[in-house]
C-alpha cells in the first residue's frame, strides 16, 4: 500500500516508520524535505520510505495519515491540496489543542471537533478519526504487560472504516467503532484524559481498554 504521512513531527515519523516496517511504501509530507532530521529519518526508516512536499505525498498516497500539530493542520491540508486527497481515506490523528494558557486545553469541544473540521476541509475525502488517544510510540506498539489496549475510531464512510480497521489490526490494535465523524467529539477529550494523566505522573505508557462482561 502507498501511504502518505502529512506531518513530519514525532507522530508522523513514528507512524511512517511503522508503515515502512510493515512493507508499505511511505512518503512523509513536509514543508522542507531536505531538513537534516528528515534525511536522517529516511535513512533510518529504510527502503520504501522518503520525504517530499505535502502535495507530492498527498498525490502519492492511496491512504493519507494527517499527523500535524493542530495549529498547522489547515495549512498542511491546503499545501497538500484537497484535490490530491479526493476520494481517499484520510486518517486524522490530530488533536485540537490550545497551548496559549500554558497547559494544553481543547480548542474545540462538545458541539464540534477537529475531526469534523478536517472532514469539512476535505469534503471529498473519507476522514476517519483514530490513533489520537495515545502517545506516538504506543501507536505502533500497543501491547502492554497488563494486556492489549483498545483503539476507537469514528467516521462517516463504512468502507473507509473497514480499511482503517485493517490498518489498525496490522499494527496490533483491537478496534471499537464510535459511529460517525461526530464521535471525534468524544475521542479528542479522551486524549485530554491521557494528557492530564501524563502531566501528573510523567509516565506516557498508559492507554485505554474497554472491559466487557
Amino acid at each position: 500500500m502507498k501511504v502518505a504521512i502529512l506531518g513530519s513531527g514525532m507522530v508522523g515519523q513514528m507512524l511512517g516508520t511503522g508503515f515502512a516496517a510493515r512493507g508499505h511504501e511511505v512518503v512523509l509530507g513536509t514543508r522542507d524535505p531536505s531538513q537534516e532530521r528528515l534525511v536522517a529519518w529516511v535513512k533510518g526508516a529504510g527502503e520504501g520510505a522518503r520525504a517530499a512536499t505535502f502535495a507530492e505525498a498527498a498525490g502519492f498516497g492511496e491512504v493519507a495519515v494527517l499527523a500535524t500539530l493542530w495549529s498547522g493542520t489547515r495549512s498542511a491540508i491546503e499545501l497538500a491540496g484537497p484535490a490530491n486527497l479526493r476520494g481517499k481515506v484520510v486518517i486524522d490523528v490530530t488533536n485540537p489543542l490550545d497551548f496559549s494558557g500554558g497547559r494544553p486545553r481543547l480548542a474545540l469541544g462538545w458541539s464540534d471537533s477537529g475531526g469534523e473540521q478536517v472532514q469539512r476541509w476535505l469534503p471529498d475525502s473519507r476522514v476517519v478519526k483514530t490513533w489520537n488517544i495515545v502517545t506516538a510510540a504506543t501507536m505502533v506498539s500497543p501491547m502492554r504487560e497488563e494486556g492489549l489496549p483498545d483503539m476507537w475510531m469514528a467516521g462517516n464512510d463504512p468502507e473507509a472504516k473497514r480499511a482503517v480497521s485493517a490498518i489498525l489490526a496490522e499494527f496490533g490494535w483491537p478496534v471499537l467503532d464510535l459511529g460517525g465523524i461526530e464521535g471525534a467529539r468524544l475521542l479528542e477529550p479522551m486524549a485530554m484524559v491521557w494528557i492530564h494523566h501524563f502531566v501528573q505522573t510523567k509516565d506516557f505508557r498508559h492507554a485505554f481498554k474497554m472491559l466487557r462482561r
